[in-house]
């Protein structure tokens, strides 16, 4: 049995990286980044009026001021503005180049004359020069990262029209063992319903990566073997539920060593997840997870998902808060690092959820994440803070 960290290592030091495919920069939102983006003008491109108001010079603040033109957002100033003159602007036009100033519209009267006086006070000049934001040439986005809303933002800006992204891995999803029916069959007594290959696929969507369910493998060798390489020939990473513990149908590690499957590890110091199982094959990595639901869950967050994002260069971290625990916790046996899922109080706060194992899935939703207790700790005080793991 080995540590929780010393698995994630291993996991971590068996990734390789997916390869690279050029998509529409309006498709690319959550995938990851794999080229410089480039700016290829100089943003704002022009001195542009940050306001609604009117462009002159500060010299003349103190003056009665005549408008010589209305320039509206687009369009090119047609007048230059000289002494005691100025142009009634928009916000985003293009401020006239003699203008050193752009004074808001509510910080000035229109006099009978049809002049304008300003009554502010400072001189705040609103105006947003030319390539203060970005020069031609600079680097906007860096290869390695999640895509996001706002990075699209930014690519439509520059032009950046077609993105060189990493390829999502794609996950194999096998569940195994007689016991299991799909969730449209109402099972009868000696069954369930295999929950495990459809939180997987969610999961494995969630972390960037593309999911297949290869099917439930019944508690036959040679026939889990054979769905085993099929899934191992067109997955990059193959997942195994169940058939890992110590019964007498529990055959996954075997029959991931007759595929050709290295196995590194087959047990985790860990609650929930103990039996989980991890190997290497010159086409994909093979995990063997547990068949408990929540044992599932968790492993896949904690050790899989950072895997899928280190296969497309992305150096995924967990979104965790500090916060202090708004009960003392104890647990039942220390001996192994615990996964605890909690939720979240009003007053940011950690309360442990009622939880009666990991066969207990109803309990995760929940849960608004997990947090960690090193092995031989049995008791968490009040008041301690803990990092919880979004989940």
């Amino acid at each position: 049995m080995i540590s929780f960290e010393e698995a994630l290592k291993i996991v971590m030091d068996s990734a390789f990286e997916t390869e690279t495919e050029v998509i529409p920069f309006s498709n690319s939102a959550g995938r990851i980044l794999d080229e410089e983006v480039i700016s290829d003008m100089e943003m704002p491109p022009f001195n542009r009026s940050a306001v609604d108001g009117f462009a002159c010079h500060r010299k003349n603040l103190n003056n009665e001021m005549e408008i010589i033109e209305v320039i509206a957002a687009g369009q090119v100033p047609l007048k230059p503005v000289d002494e005691d003159q100025c142009s009634k602007i928009m916000t985003g036009a293009i401020v006239p180049d003699s203008c050193d100033i752009v004074i808001m519209v509510e910080n000035t009267e229109v006099l009978s004359s049809g002049k304008i006086r300003y009554f502010g006070k400072g001189n705040k000049i609103n105006i947003s020069f030319k390539g203060e934001d970005v020069r031609s040439g600079d680097v906007v986005l860096q290869p390695g990262i999640f895509i996001k809303p706002q990075d699209i933002a930014v690519m439509a800006s520059v032009g950046h029209t077609q993105v060189r992204v990493k390829k999502m891995p794609a996950i194999g999803i096998i569940s195994t063992g007689d016991e299991l029916v799909e969730p449209p069959v109402i099972p009868n007594v000696s069954k369930i319903r295999n929950s495990n290959a459809y939180q997987l696929l969610a999961q494995v969507s969630r972390a960037g990566g593309t999911g297949k369910y290869f099917g439930i493998a019944p508690d036959i060798e040679d026939v889990t073997l054979e769905i085993l390489q099929k899934a191992i020939n067109e997955s990059d990473i193959v997942i195994l539920t169940g058939g890992v513990s110590m019964g007498d149908f529990d055959f996954v590690p075997s029959v991931m060593e007759k595929a050709g499957v290295k196995i590194l590890f087959d047990q985790v110091n860990v609650q929930p997840g103990k039996p989980t199982t991890f190997g290497v094959h010159s086409k994909a990595v093979v995990f063997g997870l547990p068949g408990n639901p929540v044992s599932s869950f968790i492993q896949f967050e904690t050790l899989v998902r950072p895997l899928i994002n280190k296969m497309m260069g992305h150096n995924w971290k967990p979104n965790e808060q500090k916060l202090p625990m708004g009960v003392t916790f104890e647990r039942k046996s220390p001996v192994r690092m615990g996964w605890i899922p909690v939720k979240i109080t009003e007053n940011m706060e950690v309360l442990p959820v009622e939880f009666h194992g990991s066969a207990h899935i109803s309990a995760l939703p929940y849960a608004d994440g997990i947090f960690a207790v090193s092995a031989g700790t049995k008791i968490v005080k009040k008041g301690e803070k803990v990092s919880v793991r979004q989940i």
